[in-house]
């Protein structure tokens, strides 16, 4: 049976931010994991005079590593080139291009492999370049909601015209959009079998990022550290316990969390702190970006199971935290997101720093919130920090509000 369908275009919310950087700055980049819809978006973009050419093919990514000015002159702007991470000597020969004939939006680029892709970047095309970071499906995009909305902030106007458009917000529905995740092949149906796309979405993920960005030479030790990793989405990282699970060096657990974070497959949550405390834990949460993945290598069989499982509220936490991480990098933003929690074990799920103020998010798996589920956003008060409206993001179907200080929003109004 032919598992792959008939490909039709959904809008993304980064159009508008891909058109205004390609208006300004001579060259763009869009980033983001594999199979996310980079190159897609890009096309969609692009008017007929625009070449393609991908350094996937063997031979131009030969040509473009050794005799880059060549390459240039065989595919000059405009050009989208794809996969430019294979070739990070184009880098300097771009630069001189640019520099000569500053034209915006001359030179389109995809990439994955975070880290040493904006390595090349940084080194070469500072201040000509536009950088933007693309995941996979926003619940939104994959119900083709109206996606020109505001980051998501709790309170104001802002989260009201989310909320004109929202999902409705079901236990079982909410659980089938984590379990099924956000790669535009199984939203689309273009892929139907999620099991088959996961399997082979990580043996190419195993086969060439991991070998690319470290040279990992037991890709099963990897695979293992892999499961591992998902098995804590939602939790505090701890580097010790995970390095012993899988029977490697503290060292090697970071290096290869850092292969995780740079190839976009987890988002390290940085703890909100102030220098004056010593009462406050600084180390990060993991959440992985794709929590269809995450139920994959944690072994889920459905979403009936993983609902009823042990994971339960630490995927849905991770599942919100990526779509408000999406509603921001979707727009071209940069949020400052982070988390909370003291040595006495309170915590806020989710921290979001805009103009000054502190936003609290708490995540939770009920349809039933009370008053004294939003009580430990007083706890950034008591830190000095000046607060905005808080939310507790739920599965309960209607917008309420708690007191004074938050509400709780349905879930699906992300």
């Amino acid at each position: 049976m032919n598992n792959i369908r008939n490909y039709v275009y959904h809008s993304r919310a980064l159009e508008l931010a891909c058109r205004q950087a390609a208006d300004q700055f001579p060259v763009l980049l869009l980033t983001g994991p594999r199979q996310v819809g980079k190159t897609s978006l890009l096309e969609h973009l692009r008017n007929p005079e625009r070449s393609y050419v991908t350094l996937d093919d063997m031979n131009l990514r030969a040509l473009a590593k050794s005799d880059p000015p060549l390459f240039l002159q065989r595919f000059p702007p405009p050009v989208l080139i794809d996969e430019v991470q294979y070739a990070p000597e184009l880098f300097p020969a771009i630069k001189y291009l640019v520099d000569r004939n500053p034209v915006p939006g001359g030179i389109w680029l995809t990439g994955s492999q975070s880290f040493p892709l904006m390595k090349g970047v940084s080194e070469s095309l500072s201040g000509r370049v536009a950088i933007l970071n693309l995941l996979g499906f926003s619940a939104r995009e994959a119900d083709r909601r109206p996606a020109d909305m505001p980051a998501f902030l709790p309170g104001g106007m802002a989260v009201e015209k989310r909320g004109s458009s929202a999902a409705p917000t079901r236990l079982i529905s909410t659980y089938e959009r984590i379990w099924r995740g956000s790669f535009p092949a199984l939203v689309t149906g273009q892929i139907y079998d999620r099991d088959l796309f996961y399997r082979s979405y990580v043996q190419t993920y195993l086969q060439r990022d991991v070998r690319d960005l470290l040279k990992v030479g037991d890709l099963n030790a990897f695979m293992r550290f892999l499961k591992a990793a998902a098995a804590r989405t939602g939790q505090l990282l701890n580097y010790t316990d995970l390095a012993r699970d899988c029977a490697v060096s503290v060292n090697t657990a970071r290096n290869w969390m850092a292969v995780l974070e740079a190839s976009h497959q987890v988002y390290l949550l940085p703890a909100w702190h102030t220098n004056l405390s010593k009462r406050l834990y600084t180390t990060p949460k993991l959440h992985f970006l794709d929590t269809g993945l995450c139920a994959y290598l944690t072994e889920w069989s459905s979403p009936a199971t993983l609902e009823a499982g042990a994971m339960s509220g630490a995927i849905l936490e991770s599942f919100v935290v990526g779509e408000v991480l999406k509603s921001w990098w979707h727009l071209g933003k940069d949020p400052s997101l982070y988390h909370y929690r003291d040595k006495d074990g309170r915590e806020i799920d989710l921290v979001i720093a805009h103009d000054g103020r502190l936003y609290p998010v708490e995540i939770k798996k009920a349809a039933t919130v009370r008053a004294e589920d939003a009580r430990a956003f007083a706890l950034l008060t008591h830190r000095g920090a000046t607060v905005g409206k808080g939310a507790v993001l739920s599965l309960s179907p209607n917008h309420i509000p708690l007191d004074r200080t938050a509400d709780n929003l349905p879930i699906g109004w992300l």
